[in-house]
């Protein structure tokens, strides 16, 4: 058994040099992008970024908690804590208030907390509280099929508060059940329904059902394997022209008119750069505009003037491009690679399936996040308005982000007491 007296010895300090860092990288890029001369003090609480450092102060002291806390209790009462983010989620249906268009934050004065954001870790603990218990197999379709609920249910209450962004996040636990023994062929069968639904869109619906339907047949006459198995490929074929035939059906009524113009505009449908395309544009100029080592603190041209909406949120990232270049880039980028990286090794020696599994759901989220966030600031994927970890504006998400790592960090310092 190992004394939590010995705990200091056994924390992984890299990950939590990693997580200052970036941490600290975000504060400065937070300062930088509005900067305001009259209120020069980076600890200037009425702007945002003195608000920040408060976030920030505050992170500290529930990293500190989690540490001290006894390791055995997030095993314990995962399904209380999921139980009681699925309470919140709920709640704030009903009384939250609506801020950019979504009603996913209470707001007391001119506090405002955002129960997506912590929906993220309880569903990590409950997801890893399932798939380590002593009765559950994998191999059997009624766990894959809890284990999809549990994901759903959170999902699906922050997509109806009007967050979609947030809501897709949860899309990403997906990739820990492919790590528990998912079939591959779930991965296949989601990429080829994407291509689908990009090839549906771009093309008239009858071209796509008669090339589908040309494809089916060259399959079914090509291969003896196929000529065999004649039900599987009626199955897909069925399935891939009732799926065409509902995209837009489902771009009508299900997205929303500035979602619908931002998929238009990823996929070159419309030139819109001056309304829902702006953002981007602009973020694409201020990133481009920083040459290989950046314009140097405090003189982005494109980050004075305010020509990025949400710069010190959901677009920080073009903040270190303008202001740091190509160089500061991907220091930031190599930064959370490392962190990843560094996150898997973890996930990996854990001796726990409970603290594995939590692990992986830890390194899922935070992918997720990175991946699409900086994808959306250089136009690779839709604007969907998610944070950049650690780095954008906001005490929900940072605190979130902390407790979602430091979890994880206590799990690992105390892996073989687990065991």
């Amino acid at each position: 058994m190992v004394s939590d007296r010995n705990l200091y010895g056994k924390i992984d300090w890299w990950t939590v040099w990693l997580y200052i860092a970036l941490v600290l990288i975000g504060w400065i890029s937070i300062y930088a992008a509005v900067y305001d001369e009259s209120h020069s003090s980076i600890f200037d609480v009425s702007q945002r970024y003195g608000k920040q450092m408060i976030w920030i102060i505050a992170a500290a002291l529930i990293a500190f908690v989690i540490m001290l806390t006894d390791a055995k209790v997030f095993n314990a009462f995962a399904y209380i804590i999921y139980g009681l983010s699925i309470l919140s989620l709920l709640i704030v249906l009903v009384i939250g208030t609506e801020i950019a268009g979504s009603k996913s934050w209470f707001q007391v004065g001119g506090f405002a907390l955002q129960p997506s954001e912590f929906a993220k870790f309880a569903t990590c603990l409950a997801l890893a509280r399932y798939l380590s218990s002593y009765n559950t197999d994998f191999n059997v379709l009624r766990t894959k099929i809890i284990a999809g609920i549990i994901i759903f249910i959170p999902a699906a209450l922050v997509f109806l508060q009007n967050d979609t962004g947030s809501a897709i996040v949860f899309a990403a636990l997906i990739l820990v059940l492919f790590r528990e023994g998912l079939s591959g062929y779930f991965l296949l069968s989601g990429l080829y329904l994407i291509v689908l639904f990009v090839v549906s869109y771009l093309v008239e619906e009858l071209y796509v059902l008669i090339g589908l339907t040309v494809l089916a047949g060259m399959a079914f006459y090509f291969s003896r394997h196929l000529r065999r198995n004649w039900w599987k490929v009626l199955i897909v074929w069925l399935v891939s022209m009732g799926f065409v035939i509902t995209v837009d059906y489902a771009a009508d009524h299900l997205l929303e008119a500035h979602q619908k113009t931002r998929i238009n505009v990823l996929l070159g449908n419309e030139l819109d750069i001056k309304g829902a395309g702006y953002n981007v544009h602009q973020s694409k100029i201020a990133i481009g505009s920083g040459g290989l080592f950046g314009k140097g603190f405090l003189q982005g041209t494109q980050t004075k003037y305010n020509f990025v909406p949400e710069q010190s949120t959901d677009f920080i990232f073009c903040t270190v491009g303008e202001e740091w270049g190509f160089a500061g880039s991907a220091v930031v980028i190599s930064l959370f690679v490392i962190l990843m990286v560094r996150l898997v090794r973890m996930a990996e020696r854990q001796r726990s399936d409970f603290s594995r599994v939590y692990g992986y759901c830890v390194v899922s989220i935070i992918f997720f996040h990175f991946l699409v966030n900086i994808g959306m600031t250089i136009g690779l994927v839709p604007v969907i308005g998610i944070p950049l970890p650690f780095l954008s504006y906001g005490g929900s998400a940072l605190w979130a982000f902390t407790i979602l790592i430091f979890i994880f960090i206590k799990l690992d310092a105390n892996r073989l007491a687990l065991f």
